[in-house]
């Protein structure tokens, strides 16, 4: 099975360096020097990992064959993947790969029918469930423990406790102002 495992940002420096934004929780294993990986577009690979660095707190990559400052920059925007077992998990308890969620059923804690998550948005603060609603409109879930409450793999289902307004409209507004009338 294939993982997006990081996605390549702008050319770093003169000798063929690229910035990563890094889509797995254990880069030093799928990031390290050696790594043969596929890519989106195809044609821009497979690469390898020749080296790779930390520098102000962004990973750095370097990949053979590519030597200047043009041959990483047409490298930008590329999606690396890793080729990895399905049978295989993350090491920590509570860590999941994308596959493992998609089309799971979502639930809030009585039971009550939300729809099923079609995408996993990784953005830079936290990732987001798309979750497909049975009209097919979409709502979008946070994935933090106080809304996400329990992942179960076996019956295949998210289980959620939704603050008010985030799956309907129950939404409560404070306000500091008092009412002008």
């Amino acid at each position: 099975m294939e993982l997006v495992v990081a996605r390549i940002g702008r050319a770093h420096g003169i000798k063929g360096e690229v910035t990563v934004e890094v889509r797995t929780d254990e880069p030093e294993l799928r990031l390290a020097p050696g790594a043969v990986l596929a890519t989106d577009p195809a044609s821009a690979g497979p690469l390898t990992i020749a080296a790779g660095r930390v520098h102000s707190g962004r990973l750095l990559l370097r990949f053979e064959g590519v030597h200047d400052r043009t041959g990483a920059e047409a490298l930008r925007n590329t999606l690396l993947i890793a080729e990895v077992d399905p049978d295989e998990l993350p090491e920590e308890e509570d860590e999941y790969y994308d596959h493992q969620l998609i089309d799971l059923d979502v639930v809030t804690a009585d039971g009550t029918e939300v729809g099923r998550i079609t995408e996993i948005s990784h953005l830079p603060t936290q990732d987001l469930f798309v979750v497909e609603r049975p009209d097919g409109s979409e709502v979008y879930v946070p994935f933090v423990s106080e809304i996400v409450t329990e992942i179960d793999l076996e019956e295949q289902r998210a289980v959620i406790d939704p603050p008010p307004g985030l799956i309907d409209d129950r939404a409560e507004i404070a306000s500091a102002r008092e009412d002008a009338s």
